[in-house]
């Protein structure tokens, strides 16, 4: 007979890692205001299911905000111990492209998601579905509503991990901020994160070039230089090499100063290197994308962005060519991001990311203020934060 209770509220990445964790010793019971768990890990999955990164040690730190405590999980569990846990779950994992971690090729995210619930009930989890958090009593005990009544569960400890605001669908929509807001727990407002970017493109601009991806290329926004992939789309920029410079994006906007992107769309050249390839001959714009190798998309953006003399003057293209500033007008919606920051402020949490205030209560993943760029990134924090707090009650 166990002879603790842990109440989990949320049932994400964060709240069912933990639970299989602390099932090992304690009665463990997740509330979850949807019909099942997992929402957004399985929507996560839809775009190519990376579970986590080889980055290791200091690599994986970087990627991070600087954040100390969730610096701390991530040491304790990293990279490889995610890999081993899913192994351990007959998820084998292998290394892909950018070095994201993916479950062997067969695994569907919807089969990852089940074995794992399938051990949470094997170690005797229970799962309470359409059971929401509504706030706090006098007592700092969760209030949860079903169907039929509002409720007051006891608990030794409570585990919240109620994800960010993004991908309202899943459930992570964020009302909950506002209940810990009224506690005088400090908290953030939400941002968003690794998502797309507004651009006042040209109509002609936008018409001839949208849908179409800028390969090879390095972007760079204030000290943040990222090499990737981008994709033009009718309201801007997208992709692999835009998510990772939000944070400097974010930063600029909120300064109230402007957010400019540097374009280098040949990132293995010089410029000295790129005029050697056509000096002594004489260069038009039509042989422009021949003589650089430059897609029409990677010239109509230069050409976008400028003058008539810059364009026609081969020196000043080829320094186009290396250096094409474009001003990011605003992000897109938080709705629309892939993820968020905001939420409860670092502050008000204790190393084992309970609360300072009330530390019968704890918070996890997506819900403290935290930053990091796709790639496996962000479950890996979810799964870090999981187990450190569950190790600490342990």
């Amino acid at each position: 007979m166990k002879d603790k209770k842990i109440i989990i509220i949320g049932g994400g990445a964060s709240g069912l890692i933990a639970a299989d964790f602390l099932s090992q010793k304690y009665e463990v019971h997740i509330f979850e205001k949807g019909k099942t768990v997992g929402r957004k890990f399985l929507v996560a999955g839809n775009g190519g299911f990376n579970l986590t990164n080889q980055a290791t040690d200091a690599e994986l730190l970087a990627h991070y905000s600087p954040t100390p405590i969730l610096h701390a999980a991530l040491q304790q569990f990293g990279t490889e111990d995610t890999r081993k846990y899913f192994a351990g779950l007959g998820i084998p994992t292998f290394i892909g492209s950018s070095g994201r971690v993916f479950p062997e090729r067969g695994f569907k995210p919807i089969e990852v998601l089940q074995a794992l619930k399938n051990r949470l009930l094997e170690n005797g989890v229970s799962f309470h579905f359409k059971h929401e958090f509504i706030g706090f009593d006098a007592d700092m005990k969760p209030l949860i509503r079903n169907e039929e009544e509002t409720l007051t569960p006891f608990a030794d400890k409570y585990l919240f991990a109620l994800g960010g605001a993004s991908w309202s669908v899943t459930g992570s929509d964020g009302t909950w901020l506002d209940f810990f807001s009224q506690k005088d727990i400090k908290t953030v407002p939400f941002q968003a994160s690794n998502c797309g970017l507004n651009v006042n493109w040209s109509e002609n601009f936008k018409e001839r070039h949208a849908g179409k991806p800028l390969k090879n290329i390095a972007v760079t926004c204030g000290n943040k230089t990222v090499k990737g992939e981008g994709l033009i789309t009718e309201y801007g920029l997208e992709g692999n090499a835009i998510y990772p410079i939000i944070p400097e994006v974010r930063a600029a906007l909120n300064r109230g100063k402007e957010a400019l992107l540097y374009f280098d769309f040949k990132t293995q050249n010089t410029e000295s290197q790129l005029f050697n390839k056509i000096e002594g001959r004489l260069l038009i714009p039509k042989n422009y994308a021949f003589s650089f190798k430059l897609s029409k998309s990677q010239i109509a953006l230069i050409k976008e962005y400028s003058t008539k003399d810059e364009y026609l003057d081969c020196e000043k293209f080829i320094g186009k060519i290396k250096r094409t500033t474009v001003k990011v007008e605003s992000l897109r919606p938080i709705e629309e991001a892939i993820s968020t920051v905001g939420g409860i402020d670092i502050s008000e949490v204790n190393d084992d990311f309970s609360l300072r205030q009330f530390p019968h209560l704890f918070v996890l993943g997506e819900m403290l203020d935290w930053d990091a760029p796709t790639g496996g990134f962000l479950l890996q924090g979810c799964f870090s934060s999981a187990v450190y707090s569950a190790n600490s009650l342990l």
